[in-house]
């Protein structure tokens, strides 16, 4: 017998299960570590992300090597052991799993959350997973911790979306050889991707709306790319935007004057980073500052100014996502975990205030 599975049966959401302690929203590495910290707290917890385990972190550059050194890397009490002193993104991705394998870490991957309702002293989790299956999870508690990669920041010229050859995740260089390419940005995503472009048979040139390099470029890698803009071998354009895009050409405009060059162009990566998506946040009531884009929460414990509602990781710093990175924000598990413990268990709890 032949039986035929509709898209209405494959979406039916489950029932809500009684209610876990908190949900977790997000696998990145802070959102791992807010794992970690609720666990060792005996809190019910559940974690999903719409990606898979740190996701973000596969976006990276396949050969980029981090600035931050092992040790500040490390979340749940696992030894980060490399015989390097700074970490490739290869060994971030390993470190990571195990952490999950070592803690026993359920995450429900590619399960994405489309919405969180509150019911009283309650929250509804909705959920649909790639195949289109939906559920319902309730809990006490929600740590949004969905990283800094919600919504990259646009070039802002007319049409931008139309043309394909606008990027925003570099890789490696070997699609781009023998293409013109205009790399985006003055900072270290910028300059790495416009470096090794260059060195892999890609023709490079650089436009940056400053007239400088940003101050956080590796040190190691700053008199690399001065040296190759000093020289001319990777054009560099100051003070300057993409205006506008046309068949095998790029028309660049400097602010100061108003004056466009044209450009061979077949590529553009926009290294001009990315903004959080604060939709589940808003949905939820959480205001966040217009100008900075953070959240309004108490960096103490990070509760919202919503009741049961957590932040953690990069997303708690609104649009500057270098002002928080793994090595601070994987502190905020703790933080919310001794919250969460105090005010829901504390007399059964001690040990985790």
């Amino acid at each position: 017998m032949t039986v035929q599975v509709t898209p209405d049966s494959i979406s039916e959401p489950e029932s809500v299960s009684d209610p876990l302690d908190v949900i977790i929203v997000g696998a990145g590495p802070c959102g791992l570590a807010v794992a970690v910290a609720l666990k060792e707290c005996g809190l019910s917890y559940a974690i999903l992300d719409r990606g898979c385990i740190t996701e973000s972190l596969t976006h990276y550059p396949s050969y980029m090597t981090f600035f931050s050194t092992a040790e500040r890397l490390e979340i749940g009490g696992v030894p980060f052991t490399i015989p390097e002193p700074k970490p490739t993104r290869r060994d971030a991705l390993a470190y990571y799993r195990h952490v999950v394998a070592h803690h026993g870490i359920g995450v429900r991957q590619y399960e994405d959350v489309t919405d969180i309702e509150r019911a009283e002293a309650d929250f509804t989790v909705h959920t649909r997973t790639r195949d289109g299956r939906e559920d319902r999870l309730a809990s006490r508690a929600v740590v949004v911790a969905t990283g800094g990669f919600g919504e990259p920041n646009r070039l802002g010229f007319e049409g931008e979306d139309r043309h394909r050859r606008v990027i925003h995740y570099f890789k490696e260089p070997y699609p781009f050889f023998d293409q013109d390419v205009l790399v985006v940005g003055g900072g270290n995503s910028a300059v790495e991707a416009a470096l090794d472009l260059y060195r892999n048979g890609a023709r490079v040139r650089m436009v940056h709306f400053a007239d400088t390099l940003d101050r956080g470029v590796k040190p190691w890698v700053r008199p690399d790319i001065e040296n190759r803009i000093e020289s001319g071998e990777i054009p560099m354009h100051w003070g300057s935007r993409v205006a506008r895009l046309g068949t095998g050409k790029a028309t660049i405009v400097e602010e100061s004057s108003g004056e466009e060059t044209e450009v061979a162009n077949d590529w553009v990566l926009a290294m001009t980073g990315w903004r959080p998506d604060a939709a589940l946040l808003e949905g939820l009531g959480v205001e966040s500052d217009p100008d900075t884009g953070i959240p309004a929460h108490d960096p103490a414990t990070m509760g919202t100014t919503e009741p049961g509602v957590y932040i953690a990781g990069v997303i708690a710093a609104g649009f500057n996502a270098n002002k928080i990175f793994i090595e601070n924000g994987r502190e905020h598990g703790a933080r919310i975990a001794a919250h969460l413990a105090s005010a829901v268990r504390r007399s059964r709890r001690p040990n985790c205030l």
